[in-house]
């Protein structure tokens, strides 16, 4: 099996850098193959996204991808992940959250949010008047019924026991209330509990009650937020995984994105690179190897060994090594 690798900008070539040493120790017979990607590849090549890159991800059966910075000029700018997302339609961002191990974060969770990941208010349609600026909203049947038939078969085969449509249909009665409505349709085929709740009381909830949370399925602004404070709540995002699936690609990322204030200081956190290697192993059918890379960030973690996001003095490269260590 082949592995697109895409460290990107920031601190995403070290914490992947991390990411792909943890990747060979367990997996040593997998090939990585890095690629360009990003403000850096612009620097030198003059594009965000090199066709090269878009074949390499083609070519593999997953893709590990770091971080990118926007541009602070960003006139004529197209984000490269959601390009990627959209090219290879991976329409479901799946957020896994829970505490890493016991003493870290600020409740105690175990959610799965499921993010409908290619319309929403990310259409990138926006129109300037004088006045100010439009944009357009698209919420469509067929995507609807996509990412909710997703977040019931995720729930069916963890055996989770609910599974709650996050929506705002009290004001947007027909684009949310359309994702509402196809929700409780696609749930009709399922034992799994299926209820819904409005945004800003599911916000309130991850908080105050982050029990009564198990599945959420939601649309694409409404999921980027969630699943940042649920991580935020969970241990911070230094610690969050996750994957944007389709039917025929996959590639999977840290959230914390290439924060440029601390790369190259050799201080970030590789937890949620770790632990998204560890997504992409179960994705490819390597459950034993992804296992093996939980229960060694668990045991570093518990053991006290922390970098300096989760209140310790480890860097980089000294959290890995003690990775390492207990793999």
């Amino acid at each position: 099996m082949r592995i697109a690798v895409l460290p990107g900008d920031g601190i995403g070539p070290e914490v992947i850098g991390a990411a792909v040493e943890v990747l060979k120790h367990v997996a040593p017979d997998l090939e990585t193959v890095h690629g360009d990607v990003g403000l850096e590849c612009f620097s030198r090549r003059g594009e965000y996204l090199p066709d090269e890159t878009l074949d390499l991800i083609r070519e593999s059966d997953a893709v590990l991808f770091g971080a990118i910075t926007t541009p602070l000029k960003a006139e004529g700018y197209r984000s490269p992940i959601l390009r990627i997302r959209k090219e290879f339609d991976l329409y479901a961002n799946l957020r896994p959250v829970r505490n890493p191990a016991p003493g870290i974060g600020l409740v105690d969770m175990d959610v799965i949010i499921v993010r409908e990941n290619t319309e929403g208010m990310y259409t990138g349609e926006e129109t300037v008047d004088d006045e100010g600026v439009d944009l357009k909203r698209r919420v469509s049947r067929a995507a609807s019924e996509r990412i909710c038939r997703f977040a019931r078969e995720i729930s069916e085969s963890q055996s989770r026991k609910s599974v709650t449509c996050v929506h705002k249909a009290n004001v947007l009665r027909k684009s949310d209330g359309l994702f509402r409505d196809v929700f409780y349709e696609v749930m009709e085929e399922s034992v799994i509990e299926s209820r819904d709740m409005i945004v800003d009381a599911a916000a309130a909830a991850l908080v105050s009650n982050p029990q009564c949370m198990d599945v959420i399925v939601t649309l694409n602004l409404y999921g980027d937020i969630l699943s940042d404070e649920a991580a935020a709540l969970a241990g911070g995002l230094g610690i969050a995984p996750s994957a944007n699936l389709g039917d025929g690609h996959a590639l999977f990322e840290p959230v914390h994105g290439s924060a440029p204030d601390i790369a190259g200081k050799g201080v970030a956190n590789p937890t949620a690179s770790f632990l998204t290697t560890a997504m992409m192993l179960e994705h490819i059918g390597r459950t034993e190897e992804a296992g093996r890379i939980r229960r060694a960030v668990t045991a570093t973690l518990s053991a006290g060994h922390r970098t300096r996001d989760l209140g310790g003095g480890l860097g980089t490269k000294e959290f890995s090594e003690q990775v390492l260590s207990r793999l």
